[in-house]
């Protein structure tokens, strides 16, 4: 920061560079705060679906959990579009800073739902209230950082900027594999069902207003600033004028999003269930892939800034594709918690490859004046048809085949799809 001298009174003026640092930094603590609450359901599924979701049946419970979990991506949607509209007209500031709040009371309704023993139906009613909140919110933070963190960069580094996004999701796995790591750990499996399972959520709900604050502090995007003539209509704008993008763009978030949910946030209970390992382990796990992830993206991000965002985009995908199958085989012969370790670092490696020049090259598919509301549209599309139920879909796939790789043809057939969005892909005329 350099601070005017010479002059009573000075206004401290600062620097482009520290801006930018500020940017990133309020990014990823909020985007992976945000993250680590919508995501801890995830964690502990198996236990919410005994305590709220009663079946007579383990498996059925679980589902009904899951089931629960994606509807928390159904609404998304709806709250990219809402805030999506809100930051392209407000500013990316304020639409981040709301969803951040509403994220917290969803939270909040987790931690102090009663279970179905106590109040019966309005339990798992309670529950579905308090993901249909997160989702709203979760809608509005993935395209409101992308354009608030790219807008904030120089034009020939925006992956680099743009993959801490992906770096705070690591993050938000990191921390929630630790906590869930230090629950199981520190209490007996009694305590852990009866009360433990709700401490991410306490966690979540007491930490948010860290994020709001941390957002609340840094400056609107220059972009956005200086920008003469907001859409009055962004929505409308997006699809008369856009179609191409949106449909490129959500065909190549589907691999992002099924690994995220699948590798990233099933992991710990496909562990568990079909690998029989400890719910210590799959949480060790998460803290691999995770910080892989962490370390990897902002990595590979500057790597594509130097050789080509759809280029090494590509061929990540390529190589999900082809290896998605023999990992998930060689781990399932093996069932190992150190061949674990090994297929969650490696899978960090190939997300981190396809998810860091991502971001980067959806902005230059949307100009400034719709580009939250074209990125929201496009990435919680994808999220809600084949991310939010990823799980669901593994262990019903699991549950009827009786493979446990069903999770290996879910990826595989996302990388194809993705590929074709690749080709698909068209960026702006401005």
């Amino acid at each position: 920061m350099d601070i005017s001298s010479g002059v009573t009174g000075a206004v401290p003026v600062v620097s482009p560079a520290a801006t930018r640092r500020h940017a990133i930094f309020a990014t990823v603590i909020g985007s992976g705060l945000e993250w680590f609450d919508f995501s801890g359901y995830a964690f502990f599924a198996a236990i919410i679906g005994k305590l709220f979701f009663p079946a007579g049946n383990e498996t059925t419970s679980l589902l009904l959990a899951l089931a629960t979990f994606g509807v928390g991506f159904v609404i998304r949607p709806l709250g990219g579009i809402l805030f999506g509209i809100y930051a392209d007209r407000a500013g990316r500031k304020r639409a981040l800073s709301l969803a951040m709040l509403l994220m917290a009371l969803g939270s909040a309704i987790i931690a102090f739902a009663p279970t179905y023993q106590s109040i019966g139906i309005l339990a798992p009613c309670l529950i579905v209230l308090a993901r249909l909140l997160q989702g709203i919110s979760a809608g509005g933070e993935m395209g409101g950082a992308t354009a608030f963190l790219t807008e904030h960069a120089p034009k020939d580094r925006r992956a680099t900027y743009s993959s801490w996004i992906q770096t705070s999701v690591g993050f938000a796995v990191v921390i929630g594999s630790l906590v869930g790591t230090l629950i199981v750990s520190a209490l007996p499996a009694d305590a852990v069902l009866r009360w433990g399972w709700r401490i991410p959520f306490f966690v979540g709900m007491l930490i948010a207003p860290v994020g709001y604050y941390i957002r609340l502090k840094i400056d609107e995007t220059p972009e956005f600033a200086t920008q003469k003539k907001h859409a009055e209509t962004p929505l409308r704008e997006v699809i008369r004028v856009y179609p191409r993008q949106v449909v490129s763009s959500l065909m190549m978030v589907v691999l992002w999003t099924v690994c995220t949910y699948v590798i990233l946030f099933y992991m710990p209970t496909y562990a568990t269930r079909y690998l029989g390992l400890s719910q210590k382990q799959g949480f060790v796990s998460g803290v691999v892939s995770g910080v892989v992830l962490m370390v990897m993206a902002p990595i590979v991000g500057a790597f594509s800034d130097r050789v080509g965002k759809r280029r090494v985009l590509s061929v990540a995908a390529v190589l999900i594709l082809v290896f998605s199958y023999p990992l998930f085989s060689y781990l399932n012969a093996s069932r190992s918690f150190s061949t674990l370790l090994m297929f969650q670092a490696i899978f960090g490696v190939l997300i981190a490859g396809y998810t860091g020049p991502i971001l980067a090259l959806f902005v230059e598919m949307f100009p400034s004046r719709v580009r939250t509301t074209g990125l929201s549209l496009a990435y919680n599309g994808a999220v809600t048809i084949f991310g939010g139920f990823a799980s669901f879909i593994i262990t019903w796939l699991t549950k009827v085949t009786g493979d446990a790789e069903s999770a290996a043809y879910y990826i595989v057939f996302a990388a194809a799809v993705s590929l074709i969005g690749t080709l698909l892909m068209k960026p702006y005329q401005s």
